[in-house]
């Protein structure tokens, strides 16, 4: 079977999109998965995703809950895991 034929009939994915707000200028947007940044620690206080406003430039970071993480990993976020310090 060729290349071709494996993928004839599949049709092309949209890029997932994430809705987000600056709590800086009140601005909502959306946002693509290459946007994005997810760092999964050791505790809810150090899992966290970031991402730059599109607005006004500002550097933002948002705790991230189970769900959070399982749809930023989902949608292809990348991913960070940070160690825990002994």
């Amino acid at each position: 079977m060729s290349v071709a034929a494996a993928f004839a009939g599949m049709r092309s994915v949209s890029p997932m999109v994430f809705r987000a707000g600056c709590p800086d200028c009140r601005g909502r947007f959306e946002l693509t998965a290459s946007a994005l940044r997810l760092a999964i620690g050791a505790t809810s206080k150090t899992t966290f995703y970031s991402f730059t406003c599109p607005d006004c430039g500002v550097s933002v970071r948002k705790p991230a809950g189970e769900r959070i993480v399982e749809l930023l990993t989902g949608g292809g976020v990348r991913t960070l895991r940070l160690h825990p310090t002994l």
